[in-house]
């Protein structure tokens, strides 16, 4: 069976969540030593990791953060001022514990999963990291499809598979996290296609373009957008004309942990991308998903619109690596833990506003 075959017959299965259940989450939450809804938003997290999980006393942990490294053929077009080795560079640097996302995953208590979903180096000799390498980085995108339909489902399932055996091994809540020189160009590209945006209105500097380069990567995706003909193209089209091998990873994470029943935390603007793959291929995923934080990048405005969702935090962060999504989880399961451990009037012995 091919890996697109197997996409299908998967997404065919997965159900949304039950919207009903807010009732009695709501009804949980309201009977807590607390003035109604004087939580504000963390009680709406709480209802809707509820909702998933269909109990009123949810939970946010065990967790784990998935970080799929992949490179990008575009590069060769000049769109990032970073050269392609630093994606194998910092896959070391994860490997190693030094950056950001080791930092906040291990604040967080979140298991981080490193996998090489198409790094054009090889990463084997680097410890703890996942290979399911699909292909050594995608084609230029500006001339002709980054990957075949089948290379996108094959890079989906990846994400699939680890969300699903991350949850056997008892984690409820699921973050994404990538890294890939260029995957800034690949999720405007995305994020225009899947919209119907502006290019203009979807790229801003990534790593660090000055007005020059952004001005060249706006072309470069008008080209991709051209070439690759994308109003023509079905969702998976869209991801294999323009997308990336770690972005598909991450769409599969999303997509993975929907079938199972789990939570899914989005980090910025190169997660929101997957998240819009994702929803594009399976609308059911909407219901489990939760953005973390509102990244600086200008797309990832545009990217939340479209998911209608609001993220936790927004702390003009725009580091990528899944940061956002670890103090996301945080906050999140901080919510889950009032949800489920306060006393309600009753067992406390406290009058209600009722009984004043």
């Amino acid at each position: 069976m091919t890996a697109e075959s197997q996409l299908h017959e998967l997404i065919a299965t997965i159900q949304p969540v039950d919207e009903g259940f807010e009732g009695a989450a709501r009804e949980r939450l309201d009977s807590l030593t607390k003035p109604p809804g004087s939580l504000g938003r963390l009680e709406d997290l709480a209802a809707r990791v509820a909702i998933v999980q269909r109990n009123v006393k949810p939970s946010g942990s065990p967790s784990a953060i998935v970080l799929m490294a992949g490179d990008h053929g575009v590069v060769a077009e000049g769109v990032s001022p970073y050269p392609q080795d630093v994606t194998w560079q910092m896959v070391a640097n994860f490997s190693a514990g030094g950056a950001a996302i080791n930092q906040l995953a291990g604040h967080a208590r979140c298991t981080l999963v490193l996998v090489d979903v198409g790094v054009v180096a090889d990463t084997s000799a680097f410890t703890g990291v996942v290979q399911a390498k699909v292909m050594a980085g995608t084609a230029n995108m500006a001339s002709g499809p980054a990957m075949t339909r089948e290379e996108a489902a094959a890079a989906i399932m990846v994400g699939v598979r680890i969300a699903q055996d991350l949850h056997a091994q008892g984690v409820v809540m699921l973050g994404t996290g990538e890294m890939g020189i260029g995957n800034t160009t690949a999720a405007s590209a995305l994020t225009a296609a899947y919209t119907g945006a502006d290019v203009a209105a979807v790229v801003g500097r990534g790593t660090g373009l000055d007005d020059a380069g952004v001005a060249r990567k706006v072309e470069v995706i008008e080209r991709a957008l051209a070439v690759n003909d994308v109003d023509g193209l079905d969702a998976l089209g869209v991801l294999s004309a323009v997308g990336g091998l770690e972005i598909a990873g991450m769409a599969g994470v999303m997509i993975g942990a929907a079938s199972v029943g789990a939570c899914v935390v989005a980090d910025g603007f190169i997660s929101g991308a997957a998240a819009l793959a994702a929803t594009r291929l399976c609308p059911a995923v909407s219901g489990y998903l939760f953005p973390s934080h509102r990244s600086a990048e200008p797309g990832h405005a545009v990217v939340l619109d479209a998911l209608g969702l609001q993220p936790v935090l927004e702390l003009d962060m725009r580091l990528g690596e899944g940061t956002g999504a670890a103090l996301a989880i945080e906050i999140i399961d901080a919510a889950c833990d009032v949800m489920r451990g306060m006393a309600t009037f009753a067992e406390a012995g406290v009058s209600g506003a009722d009984e004043a």
